[in-house]
């Protein structure tokens, strides 16, 4: 099910259907389709039922707006607290059961300096550990932190996943976090892990 402006696609390497997502999305499916993203500081958490293969995967920037207010804006994916209310919601509503919930969790990279100053990937591990534990819901792996960035590829329906660590964070990626860090500051003011 999409859930955000997203399109399906057919992935050449993968050799099945696929969507990307990015900063403040999310992607639900029942179906055998692959989820990817591109992660700096940012933090994406792969949900599924290991029993059905209902699953999905989220991309945060922030834990949350911070000011502690109840602000509409403080209400979007782009924040971890958000997004992953949003995220367990959706995988359930679609037919999963909660006691059969497994997460893998993936970014919080210290990409450039402005991050690492700012513990901003430090910030959104510690947040999402904390939440999935409260809610109850057992990380069977994980791969965080470090100097740099990942591509990562999410199959639901059988809970695979693909990383790809990126040597260089390009500045395509930085720009992104940074560019979508300034739009954030507007709206405020306004089953295993395969290495290739």
């Amino acid at each position: 099910m999409n859930m955000t402006a997203v399109t399906v696609y057919y992935d050449n390497v993968f050799k099945c259907e696929a969507v990307n997502i990015s900063s403040g999305q999310f992607y639900v499916t029942d179906q055998d389709i692959l989820i990817g993203t591109t992660l700096g500081s940012c933090v994406a958490a792969c949900i599924r039922d290991r029993v059905n293969g209902i699953g999905g995967m989220n991309h945060f920037m922030l834990p949350s707006r911070g000011d502690g207010s109840n602000n509409p804006a403080s209400e979007s994916a782009r924040y971890g607290a958000y997004a992953m209310e949003l995220l367990v919601n959706q995988v359930i509503k679609m037919g999963a059961l909660r006691k059969n919930l497994e997460a893998k969790v993936f970014g919080g990279g210290n990409v450039s300096q402005t991050y690492t100053t700012l513990n901003i990937g430090e910030n959104n591990v510690r947040f999402v550990r904390e939440y999935l534990r409260n809610e109850e819901i057992i990380i069977t792996s994980e791969d965080i932190a470090e100097f740099q960035g990942r591509k990562v590829y999410f199959f639901p329906r059988t809970g695979k996943v693909l990383v790809k660590k990126l040597a260089i964070v390009t500045p395509s990626i930085l720009n992104s976090e940074s560019g979508y860090a300034e739009s954030l500051k507007s709206a405020i003011l306004t089953d295993e892990i395969d290495l290739f």
